[in-house]
C-alpha cells in the first residue's frame, strides 16, 4: 500500500477534529442544528487553514443518513454511512469540487449549472464546491449569478478563496462569508504533538517549535514540513536536524547581535556576521530570528509576565529586555523589518546584513560609546539675535521659513510715512519648506526703514491714514491670451450646435470630445445634402466610427440627412473647446477682480502689511 502523507491522513473529518477554527464550527453547527441553512457559503483564508475540509464536513452534515440509515441533517456526521464514506473518498456523485484556477471559463461553469436542474442521485442535497473562486472570469461570474441567488432547494453552493478582494460584490452579497484565521504557533505545535504521538514518532520540543513557526499559520504546511523532517531525520525529529533542514538561525546568534548592539560594540557586530558567513547561515533567517527576539523583548517590556515560562527561548528575551529602553527596542524592530526587504538589493546578502546592523548601531542605544569623529567637528553657526521690538508694538508675526533665493520685493504703494514702512529683507538659505504666500516679508517690528523707532502718535496716525486713504494695489497679472485666435461666424454656428447636442445627451465620451475639438471650415450643399467640413488635429479623434456617431446626432438635430467630412493637418483655431477655455479664463479673471475691488478686502490688506490674496484661492461658480 502506498504511503499516505500526513496532511491527507489527518485531514479533519468532522467539526470536532477541526483545529483552530472554533468561530466557524460554532456558527455552522448551530445553523445545522436549527435547520437554518443558507444556499451559498463563502470560506476565505490563507492556504492550508481548512477551507476544503470545512466544505467536505458541511457536505457530509447535509447528506448524512446515520449509522442506521434513518438519520437526517446533523452537526455531527456519523462518518460510517455511504454518504460520509463516499464524500471522504471523493466519489460521492452529488458532491462536486471544481478548481476554478484550471476551470475558470464560462463554458465550465455553464456545464456545471446545466447539471443543477437535475435532483440529487444519491444524497439529500447537491453540493457544488468551487475552490479559488476568485480565479473565475467575469463572464463565468455573470453566468452563475442568477443560479447562485435562487438555486433549487436541493442545491447548495460552497465557494472558497484565498483572495476575497477579487470576488465581485455581486457574488459576495449572495453568500454567507466565513473567514478562516491563520493558526497560532502554539495551536499548530499541539496538533503536531498529537499527530506524531499517533504515528509513534519521537520529537524534541525544540523541533516542534521550529516547525510550528515555519508553518506561518498553515496546518497543511506544518504537516508537510513534518513529513519532510521525518524523512530528513530517518524517523526522528531533533531540533538540530529540523534547524538544518529549514536553514533556521539559532537563537544564540540573534542574542549575540542584539547584545552587541545594546553595548555599541561595532567590532563584535562585524565579527558575528563573519561567523554567520563561515557557518553558511542565512542573512534573511538571521534578521527573522532577530525580529522574533525583539518582538518578545517588547512584549516583556510592556507586560513582564506575558511570555511562556516553559519556552526556553523566553529567558533570553527577558534578559535582553532590561538592556534596551522600550523605544530603542521598537526602533530596532522596525529597522530589522525594513532591512529584510533591502537584502535583495545589496551586492550580497551578508554585506546587506552588515549595513542593516550598522544602521542600528548608528543610532547608538544607551551604553554604546560614541564613535570617534574622523575630522574635527565644525563649530555650529551662531544663533540669530532677535531684533528688539518697541514697547507698544503689537506681537510680531513669526518669521517665514527661509527660501532658496532672494527675489526683489514686489513694489507696493502705501499711505504710511516712509519712516514707518520697514525695509524688506531677503535671505539665502537651503530650501526647507515653502513659506505661505502672506509671510514673504518681515513683520512690522516698530522701527522705521532707517532703523529708528517711531512714536506711538506716529503709529496711530499711520494706522488712521491707512484706513481712510485709497489703496493702490499692484496690478493684476495679465490674462493669458485666449486660445481662440481667429473667431469666425462658422465657429460660432458650430459651437452653438455642439453645445445643444451635448446638453441633449446626443453625443458623449469620445464622440463628444471629437465635436469639441473640431473646427468648422465650411458648410456646403452637394446634391441637396448639407456637407459640414471639420478640421480635427488629433488623429485618434478622426476615426470613421466617431465621425458616424457625430454625423448621426447632427442629422437627428437638424431633422435632415447631413454628411461630415473630417480632415487633419494644420491647427484648429476656433473650436468649442477653445471657446470654453477662453470663457473659463474670463470668468476667473472677473472673479479675481471682484475680490480685489472688495472694500473689506482692501481694508484688511491695508491693516496687515504682509497680507495678500493667495494665488489660485479664488474660484468662480
Amino acid at each position: 500500500m502506498s504511503y499516505l502523507v500526513l496532511a491527507r491522513k489527518y485531514r479533519s473529518r468532522d467539526f470536532e477534529s477541526l483545529v483552530g477554527q472554533e468561530h466557524v464550527v460554532q456558527a455552522l453547527s448551530n445553523a445545522l442544528t436549527q435547520q437554518r441553512l443558507h444556499h451559498a457559503y463563502l470560506f476565505t483564508g490563507t492556504r492550508g487553514v481548512g477551507k476544503t475540509s470545512v466544505s467536505r464536513i458541511l457536505a457530509k452534515a447535509l447528506n448524512c443518513t446515520g449509522a442506521d440509515g434513518q438519520g437526517g441533517i446533523t452537526a455531527h456526521p456519523c462518518g460510517v454511512c455511504d454518504a460520509c464514506r463516499d464524500i471522504d473518498a471523493g466519489r460521492f456523485v452529488d458532491y462536486v469540487e471544481l478548481d476554478a484556477a484550471s476551470n475558470r471559463g464560462v463554458d465550465e461553469i455553464s456545464q456545471l449549472l446545466d447539471q443543477s436542474v437535475y435532483k440529487p442521485v444519491m444524497g439529500r442535497f447537491k453540493v457544488y464546491m468551487i475552490d479559488e473562486v476568485h480565479m473565475l472570469s467575469t463572464t463565468a461570474f455573470n453566468a452563475m449569478l442568477k443560479t447562485l441567488e435562487e438555486p433549487p432547494e436541493y442545491l447548495k453552493f460552497v465557494l472558497a478563496t484565498t483572495d476575497p478582494q477579487k470576488v465581485p460584490p455581486t457574488v459576495l452579497s449572495r453568500c454567507l462569508q466565513f473567514n478562516l484565521r491563520p493558526m497560532a504557533p502554539q495551536t499548530v505545535l499541539e496538533h503536531l504533538g498529537t499527530v506524531l504521538g499517533a504515528e509513534q514518532i519521537t520529537a524534541e520540543p525544540g523541533a516542534l517549535r521550529l516547525l510550528a513557526r515555519a508553518a506561518r499559520g498553515s496546518m497543511r504546511d506544518a504537516l508537510s514540513l513534518t513529513d519532510q523532517a521525518i524523512a530528513f531525520g530517518a524517523g526522528a525529529l531533533t531540533e538540530a536536524g529540523v534547524r538544518q533542514m529549514l536553514g533556521a538561525v539559532d537563537r544564540t546568534h540573534a542574542v549575540r547581535l542584539i547584545n552587541a548592539l545594546a553595548q555599541g560594540q561595532g567590532a563584535e557586530v562585524v565579527a558575528a556576521v563573519n561567523d554567520l558567513r563561515g557557518l553558511g547561515l542565512s542573512a534573511t533567517g538571521t534578521l527573522e530570528e532577530m525580529a522574533v527576539l525583539l518582538q518578545q523583548m517588547a512584549v516583556v517590556q510592556a507586560v513582564p509576565d506575558a511570555l511562556d515560562a516553559n519556552d526556553p527561548d523566553s529567558a533570553a528575551a527577558v534578559r535582553l529586555s532590561g538592556r534596551l529602553p522600550a523605544d530603542d527596542t521598537q526602533l530596532l524592530y522596525s529597522i530589522v523589518l525594513h532591512g529584510r526587504a533591502e537584502l535583495a538589493l545589496a551586492p550580497d546578502e551578508y554585506s546587506g546584513l552588515v549595513m542593516v546592523l550598522l544602521r542600528m548601531l548608528a543610532f547608538r542605544p544607551p551604553g554604546a560609546a560614541a564613535p570617534a569623529p574622523s575630522r574635527p567637528a565644525e563649530a555650529p553657526p551662531p544663533a540669530p539675535v532677535a531684533a528688539p521690538a518697541a514697547a507698544m508694538a503689537p506681537a510680531p508675526v513669526p518669521a517665514p521659513a527661509p527660501v532658496e533665493a532672494a527675489a526683489p520685493p514686489v513694489p507696493r504703494e502705501s499711505v504710511r510715512p516712509a519712516a514707518v514702512a520697514p525695509a524688506p529683507s531677503a535671505r539665502v538659505a537651503p530650501r526647507s519648506s515653502e513659506p505661505p504666500a502672506w509671510l514673504d516679508e518681515q513683520p512690522f517690528d516698530g522701527e522705521g526703514a532707517g532703523g529708528s523707532a517711531i512714536s506711538l502718535e506716529d503709529a496711530e496716525a499711520a494706522a488712521e491714514a491707512s484706513v481712510v486713504a485709497p489703496v493702490a494695489r499692484r496690478p493684476l497679472p495679465a490674462d493669458k491670451p485666449a486660445p481662440v485666435h481667429v473667431p469666425t461666424d462658422l465657429g460660432t454656428r458650430w459651437n452653438d450646435v455642439v453645445m445643444q447636442l451635448c446638453a441633449a445627451g446626443a453625443i458623449s465620451a469620445l464622440a463628444r470630445e471629437m465635436a469639441m475639438q473640431a473646427q468648422c471650415l465650411a458648410v456646403e450643399t452637394l446634391d441637396g445634402t448639407p456637407v459640414w467640413r471639420l478640421r480635427v488635429e488629433r488623429e485618434m479623434l478622426r476615426s470613421p466610427a466617431l465621425r458616424d456617431k457625430v454625423q448621426a446626432a447632427l442629422a437627428e438635430f437638424l431633422k435632415q440627412p447631413v454628411r461630415l467630412e473630417v480632415e487633419g493637418g494644420g491647427t484648429a483655431t476656433d473650436t468649442p473647446a477653445q471657446r470654453a477655455a477662453a470663457e473659463r479664463l474670463r470668468r476667473q479673471a472677473e472673479a479675481e477682480q471682484i475680490i480685489h475691488n472688495d472694500p473689506l478686502v482692501q481694508t484688511l490688506m491695508q491693516q496687515f502689511k504682509t497680507a495678500r490674496i493667495v494665488p489660485g484661492s479664488v474660484k468662480f461658480h
